[in-house]
């Protein structure tokens, strides 16, 4: 399985886990191997590719730094390593997806990538600088694509993917959240679920994938977040464990092998806390990788 990653993922001079985490994890790999897992470099993302997703002042904001205010809308300090990380991570998301859908190493891939669902066309917001879940939607269908599901399984709710691809018949959005942040009314076939009891998570991600049975997806578009977890501070719900989220991931997998969609996803949220340290949190997110790895072999 391809996982892409390149150490510009953290390259911002700003200190956060969505800056830095991506290299905590490769790092955890590096010292502790997960079968089946290539990392390889990706190409940054174009351009051209985000001018199809995010406006032009926008994009020369975060590649300069001014204004100030639109370069750091999503909440981080600007210095000149942002653009070159966001670059990268967002290129990352975009060549998870031409893998997976490509078939290049397996119908599974996935990116260290995070800091993506909450971006809007003209700004950023909730520490996520470009929308590399859009991105790599337009790169997929502009490879051929035809009918792509994004599932979004991050706490927080994927209101700046939806403002970018609600309306976008050729894509059916799939989010169940624990935290409002970012909510969103769902247009056509696309469905939000706010879940406020862990004994209703599990059921309701079965039930949303159960509902797509009989829907055929070209590639699966997986935001895996880990701040559901009921020791996160930002998004997590109590009740919402460890073996809760290796459950969901043997779901989501098992319903992408089970119906022969190809799959590309993102770590998307997971944050340090009182109740969360860098070693627990690199643990959840080696869950995601671990299971799409079994999945890909």
């Amino acid at each position: 399985m391809k996982l892409f990653y390149d150490p510009a993922y953290a390259l911002s001079g700003h200190a956060f886990d969505t800056t830095r985490k991506a290299r905590w994890v490769a790092e955890s790999i590096a010292a502790a191997p997960i079968a089946g897992v290539d990392i390889v470099a990706p190409p940054p993302v174009s351009e051209a590719l985000l001018l199809a997703v995010h406006g032009a002042a926008y994009i020369a904001a975060v590649r300069t730094g001014a204004p100030r205010s639109l370069a750091e809308s999503q909440g981080f300090a600007w210095d000149p390593g942002l653009w070159p990380m966001v670059l990268a991570s967002n290129g990352g998301a975009v060549a998870a997806a031409l893998a997976a859908l490509g078939g290049d190493g397996g119908s599974v891939a996935g990116s260290l990538s995070s800091g993506l669902h909450h971006a809007k066309r003209d700004h950023g917001d909730g520490y996520c600088t470009f929308n590399g879940l859009a991105l790599a939607v337009h790169a997929a269908l502009e490879a051929g694509a035809r009918s792509i599901l994004l599932l979004d399984l991050d706490a927080h709710c994927g209101g700046g993917t939806h403002s970018l691809l609600g309306d976008d018949p050729r894509v059916r959005h799939v989010d169940v959240a624990v935290d409002s942040f970012d909510h969103y009314v769902p247009s056509g076939r696309n469905t939000l679920d706010l879940i406020n009891r862990a004994d209703r998570y599990l059921p309701m991600v079965e039930a949303r994938l159960a509902a797509l049975d009989g829907e055929r997806f070209d590639l699966c578009l997986y935001n895996a977040g880990m701040d559901p977890f009921e020791g996160c501070d930002i998004g997590g719900l109590a009740g919402i464990t460890g073996a809760v989220l290796a459950q969901r991931e043997e779901l989501v997998f098992g319903w992408c092998r089970r119906t022969s969609t190809p799959v590309a996803f993102v770590l998307a949220g997971g944050y340090v806390g009182e109740r969360l340290d860098r070693d627990a949190l690199v643990g959840l997110h080696r869950l995601t990788i671990g299971v799409a790895a079994r999945a890909a072999g």
